[in-house]
Parts: structure tokens; sequence; C-alpha cells
């Protein structure tokens, strides 16, 4: 059928003129004026001046119809009728008084863009800015890093990841085109601050893997790695010596120990496993919720329990060989920034960076309290070290906090080695062990 066909059909729910209406009802010259009767044989036209309608009446011959004639009923096409029904093939939707025929969506298109999602779009602008602002502050200088809350607020930019891309998509969804791209911007920035966590730069190799996942031999060149914080000596002794075994670790460190933690440990067969330990000596001024150990298979050479004068959890090392490299590993826990203590953090991390001036193949183990986006952790690494979670290029392993409601939402535990030295540190996992308020970090290592 036509498009005029289409328009010209009756349809029911049309409202049709008072002279259509009467001619229904069977008052054949209701409202219809002087009706002419024409000659032709197949009707003429009549018309009625006040309804602008016209009727085809049958040709002169008793006003019965003949020929070719139309019904007495028909829909003529008029200028209202004809916009209804235009309307109604290009809108879809039901006429309304006054000649609209716009379907609700159209109508809420019709609405000023500004109009629209306003209280939501403020709502993305302060997400942006505040992300915007915590950003900011992850950019100061290390001298001014350990302010009041700076610390703890910088331990989150990895975190920024999630609302600043759900700002990019709905942005991009609403035309919003200066917060698609603020949000696009910061998304850029913070994926090129953490590039190493999605790019490697180093690794170790698939032998590697395959020999420390066979078996925990100290005769070739890798070894599986753990470094745990056990919140004042209350993870399970039980868990991390069936992890130990699990993962055939070679080289354990733990941080916050206590004798009785020390003691069950050796109860639950740690020493058997991993049969040569150094356990640090007490903190000089501040416990800084215990002493720090190291634990390997390996034989130990050139022990220390306090490696450097530090003021909060003196740091243990010692040598063992995996390969033909000997490597230098260190447990260490620097202070925790909470308010009051900041000088006492960055006094320990400014010990651990210390560690470069000395040439050894360090692998350095434990509970930084501290993250790759604070500027103080970057001044630490320098030149000599690197961070293993952010060469490997294999995503971030949140470790802290743990055992708890809330997910881990911060990664402060790392190994820390120097990078030209021969070994490379990779595959990290991230194990929650019960009792701890950290998850172990688990690593291979390779001495190339």
């Amino acid at each position: 059928m036509s498009e005029d066909a289409s328009d010209n059909a009756r349809d029911p729910l049309d409202p049709i003129p008072d002279v259509d209406w009467a001619m229904e009802m069977g008052d054949s010259t209701a409202g219809l004026g002087p009706i002419s009767y024409g000659e032709a044989p197949t009707g003429s036209v009549g018309s009625n001046a006040e309804s602008g309608h016209t009727r085809v009446m049958p040709a002169a011959s008793g006003g019965k119809r003949t020929g070719n004639t139309q019904p007495s009923l028909y829909r003529r096409e008029t200028p209202s009728s004809r916009y209804v029904a235009e309307s109604r093939r290009v809108h879809g939707g039901a006429y309304e008084p006054g000649g609209r025929a716009e379907t609700r969506e159209q109508r809420q298109r019709h609405r000023p863009k500004h109009a629209r999602h306003g209280f939501l779009s403020l709502i993305l602008w302060l997400v942006i800015l505040a992300c915007l602002a915590l950003m900011v502050i992850r950019c100061l200088p290390a001298s001014y890093s350990d302010g009041r809350a700076v610390p703890e607020l910088v331990s989150f930019v990895p975190v920024l990841f999630a609302p600043v891309l759900v700002c990019l998509v709905i942005a991009a969804l609403w035309h919003r085109r200066i917060l698609l791209v603020v949000s696009a911007a910061a998304l850029g920035t913070l994926a090129a601050w953490h590039i190493g966590y999605f790019m490697p730069t180093s690794r170790v190799s698939s032998s590697a893997v395959t020999s420390v996942e066979a078996s925990a031999s100290t005769s070739d060149n890798a070894a599986r790695i753990v470094t745990l914080n056990t919140y004042n000596g209350n993870a399970s002794a039980a868990e991390i010596v069936s992890l130990i075994k699990r993962y055939n670790v070679e080289v354990l460190c733990l941080e916050e120990l206590t004798n009785a933690e020390v003691q069950a440990l050796s109860a639950a067969g740690l020493d058997h496993i991993l049969p040569y330990h150094v356990v640090s000596d007490a903190a000089s001024e501040i416990s800084n919720g215990g002493r720090n150990g190291i634990w390997t298979a390996a034989p130990m050479s050139n022990i220390s329990t306090n490696l450097l004068p530090i003021n909060t959890s003196s740091m243990p090392a010692a040598d063992i060989v995996v390969g033909t490299t000997t490597v230098r590993i260190v447990a260490v826990h620097p202070n925790s920034p909470v308010r009051g203590a900041q000088d006492e953090w960055s006094e320990g991390l400014s010990v651990i960076q210390s560690l470069s001036g000395y040439n050894h193949a360090y692998l350095i183990c434990g509970d930084f309290n501290s993250t790759w986006d604070h500027a103080r952790f970057r001044e630490l690494l320098g030149d000599t070290f690197v961070d293993a979670g952010e060469q490997s290029g294999q995503g971030f392993h949140m470790t802290y906090p743990s055992s708890s409601k809330i997910p881990s939402l911060i990664e402060i535990d790392h190994f820390v080695y120097s990078k030209s030295s021969g070994i490379v540190v990779s595959n990290l996992e991230a194990v929650e062990v019960s009792g701890s308020d950290h998850k172990a970090l688990i690593g291979i290592l390779e001495a190339q």
C-alpha cells in the first residue's frame, strides 16, 4: 500500500469531523449545506463551506449510486487529517490535541541538554575534582611527603583508576565534553605513573617458574620467596608452615615477630623445612610491633641482627647463594606514618635507602609501610633499586588490609632488589593468612 493510501486510511483512534459522524449516524444531509448533483456518470463533488469537507455524491439518478461511485461514507484528505497521518507515520506516536504527535522519548530529547542529568553531572564533577586533588598531593616532592595525613592519602592513588574510569564512560555517554577531556587526561596520567604494573620491564624465565614449582632445590638458580607481617605475632604458625610447603618456599621474611610466634613456628615444623634463620635485635627506641626474621633453605653467611642503626624494627641480614650469585637478604619494617610518627617513617626509609651505597646483590623484603606512589619510596629506590611489583607488569598485588570486611586496597609489602646485580623477581601473588592484617606476598627470585 502506498504512503498516500496509508495516510487516507481511517484510523479508529483518529477523531472524525462532525459531518462524517452525522453520516455514520444516518443523517445524510446534516451539516452539508447545499449539495450539487452533477451530470458526470461517476458522481460529482459537493462541499460544505463551514467544515471545509467535500463529499462525493451520486450522479443525478435519484440519489442512487451508479457505476464507479465512491461509498457515501469516505474519509477525505484535509489539512488536519493529513498532518495527523503524517505525524503518525514519521513519529509513531499517538495524536494529541493541538496537532502534537511526539513520543515521550522525543519530548525528553527536545529538552535543553543542560537540563538533563544536571544533578548527576554535578556529582561526577565532584568525584573527578576529588581525584585530581589526590593526584596533586601525589606530586608533592619528598620533602613535603611526610606531612599530616599525606602518606595515608597517597596510599590510595591506585584506587583512583575505578572512579576516573566511571566518570570517563558516563561523560562519553552523556556527551559532556569537558568532563570527558578532564577524565581522559586523569586516566592517562594514572596509567603513565603506573605503566610498569601493566608493561613488564623484567620477569623471571619460564624455566625458573618450572623449577620452583617442581621442588625447593638449593642447587638451581631460582627460589620461591615470601614476606609477611605477622601482626604482633598473631598470624597462624600452622598456616605459614602450610604455605611454605605448598609453594616450595626457600626464603621467608617475617615482620612483627614475638618470641611466642618464633616458638610456635618452630613447633609447627618450620625449622625442618627452612633450617637456617636469623631474628633481629629488639628495636633501639620504638617497638614497631616486634622484630624481623629471615628463614632460608640454603646456608647463611655474613649474618647481621642489626644491619644499620634504625630506631624502629632492627633489620636482620644474611647472604645465601642462588645459582652462582650471592644474594644479600634484608628484612625491613620501617615505622608506619601514623600521626606524630611521620618523621620516624621518613627516617626509616632513608636508612633503607643508604644500602644503595654498598656493592651487594640486595633482596630487601618486608612491610615498607609505603607504596610506589609515595615520593619517599621512589626516592629510596633511586637509580639502584627497583620494586618487583612495579617492574613485572603483572598488575597490582594489594596486601593491606587483610582478614577483614574491607578488601585489600594498598600495596605496602614489597620485594625490592638491586637492578644491576643479575637478579630478577616477578610472578607475585598475595595470599591471605589468618590472624594477620597483611596478606603474604609471594614471588620468584631468579639469579641470571
